[in-house]
């Protein structure tokens, strides 16, 4: 008879699987303590590794002295202390921690005279045209009022979709008033409540200012002027009084704006 060669082992057979397969979520096949004796996590609980002992700086050195009666030898300090000291605690300045304004990156799709849709807020999904770009970073943007009844607004480049759409607004002036400041609420102090005082006073809506409105009405005057020279200008304002919306199977990130 011929001798038959014997079947070599599975490559990884005999080792012993460490492994804790998950079998659904939050659940394993071993608990804590099996899993501890697979690895053998005993051998290494009772084991401390030796601190390593960081010799200590000297502070004194001894000197010899020369004289009979000195001794011979003396202790003195390696650092030495000061030889006077001040006579009144010195001033400390303290350092007021304010807000530094820091550059802001502007998108460069962001340009002034684009046409862009708004994604968040109360005015979301309209589209405006942007004026330009606030220190803060915020873009400044109008509907024009008069075509979808959206006012002079901040609003994060986050939150705009920058079309290819454009107007030439360089004859339209922003005024240097109109910047972060403009849109702050005047909020009045609230006072404290007296003795005959019971029912709390209500809140007041906001209203916008006069001056606001003037601003409004005389930079939509110059906006509403651009798109009436346009070539397509009828188009133009029929396109900003639009809303923008997704319909089914459309995807904003495989469409062109």
């Amino acid at each position: 008879m011929v001798a038959t060669k014997a079947a070599k082992p599975a490559a990884g057979a005999g080792k012993k699987d460490r492994t804790n397969k998950q079998l659904t979520t939050g659940v394993y096949r071993y608990s804590k303590n099996v899993m501890d004796r697979k690895k053998a996590v005993w051998k290494f609980v009772k084991k401390t590794t030796a601190k390593a002992v960081k010799p200590k700086k000297a502070v004194t050195v001894e000197k010899t002295i020369g004289g009979d009666k000195n001794g011979g030898k003396r202790v003195v300090l390696l650092k030495k202390t000061p030889n006077y000291y001040p006579t009144a605690d010195a001033i400390r300045k303290n350092y007021i921690k304010s807000k530094k304004q820091h550059n802001v990156y502007t998108r460069p799709t962001l340009t002034p005279g684009t046409i862009c849709i708004v994604l968040a807020g109360r005015h979301a999904g309209r589209r405006v045209v942007l004026l330009k770009v606030l220190k803060s970073g915020l873009a400044l943007v109008t509907g024009p009022f008069a075509l979808n009844a959206c006012p002079l607004r901040r609003v994060h480049q986050n939150f705009l979709i920058a079309t290819s759409t454009k107007i030439d607004i360089s004859t339209v002036e922003v005024p240097e008033k109109i910047n972060d400041d403009y849109f702050k609420r005047k909020r009045e102090k609230r006072a404290k409540k007296e003795e005959g005082e019971i029912f709390a006073k209500k809140a007041e809506k906001y209203a916008p200012s006069e001056e606001r409105k003037a601003d409004q009405k005389a930079l939509d005057t110059k906006i509403l002027a651009v798109l009436k020279k346009h070539p397509e200008g009828k188009l133009l304002k029929i396109y900003l009084k639009s809303m923008f919306g997704l319909k089914t199977s459309q995807f904003p990130h495989r469409m062109k704006f």
